[in-house]
């Protein structure tokens, strides 16, 4: 009932009168209600610290985070860790997406491609990640070359499995429409169905991200000499607690900022195509 009456409201404003945006939609309200939780958390670490409630061998105070991560700035390793983490992730994302997306066009758009494709890439997606590890560093060592990889691999059936779907669900009638106007494959998937599946994509995209900063730790954790996966086993092997949680907080911090340049193309591309 609440929708209809904003909607109709909407639709009454006079032209030339910007429509009042709701409340929990305003740009300003939603940067400080995203920050409302982790201030709360944050208090709570630092009380839960500060009264001795937990040892700070197993928890250590925000304040023993922030020196830590001084300390490695100082010395530039922080900084080392986190453009290594970046760069990785940014490389394994752009290939196991763009691959994820041209399979799924494959399996989505043909039915002999859904045949010979779908059963063997089901099965791949159960390996688990790390089962993958040992193999793609006996195949390409412990280079940059196996770490990308594994990340473009995570990054990869989030794509496919999103998009695939959604192509499999293009409505009829637009094919057809693009087919009297003499569209045929990549101008029509390229025109027709990929702007049609815009949702699903962005969708994709998210996952797939995600996924690619889990894969990024996976494959750091094993066979790493830098990056954030690194820090965490060499602060694990050394007792530094400290490090454990800075290298986690800044996983975290990288993950919503990485998901926020995900929602400005979204933007972008609802204001495109939808």
């Amino acid at each position: 009932m609440t929708a209809s009456v904003d909607t109709t409201a909407t639709a009454a404003a006079p032209s030339g009168v910007a429509a009042v945006r709701p409340f929990w939609s305003r740009t300003s309200v939603r940067i400080i209600g995203g920050l409302v939780v982790p201030l709360a958390v944050l208090a709570l670490w630092q009380a839960v610290t500060g009264l001795g409630l937990i040892p700070t061998y197993r928890l250590p105070a925000p304040v023993d985070v922030v020196v830590a991560a001084i300390q490695l700035a100082e010395g530039g390793a922080l900084w080392t860790h986190v453009a290594i983490s970046v760069q990785r992730v940014v490389l394994g994302f752009v290939f196991g997406s763009l691959v994820g997306l041209a399979v799924a066009a494959i399996v989505g758009l043909t039915r002999s491609g859904d045949v010979l494709l779908s059963p063997i890439l089901a099965a791949f997606r159960a390996i688990p990640s790390l089962a993958l590890v040992p193999l793609l560093l006996l195949w390409m060592g412990i280079g940059e070359d196996s770490k990308v990889t594994l990340v473009a691999i995570g990054a990869f059936f989030p794509m496919f499995t999103t998009v695939a779907g959604a192509l499999r669900h293009v409505d009829p009638h637009l094919v057809e429409m693009g087919r009297s106007f003499g569209l045929r494959g990549w101008d029509l998937f390229r025109s027709v169905q990929l702007p049609a599946t815009v949702p699903a994509l962005i969708s994709g995209l998210r996952l797939a991200l995600a996924q690619a900063w889990l894969f990024l730790v996976a494959a750091e954790l094993l066979a790493a000499s830098m990056g954030l996966g690194f820090l965490l086993t060499d602060a694990q092997s050394t007792g530094r607690v400290d490090r454990i949680f800075l290298a986690i907080v800044i996983l975290a911090a990288l993950g919503t900022l990485s998901n926020a340049l995900v929602t400005l193309l979204q933007r972008r591309l609802l204001r495109r195509w939808a």
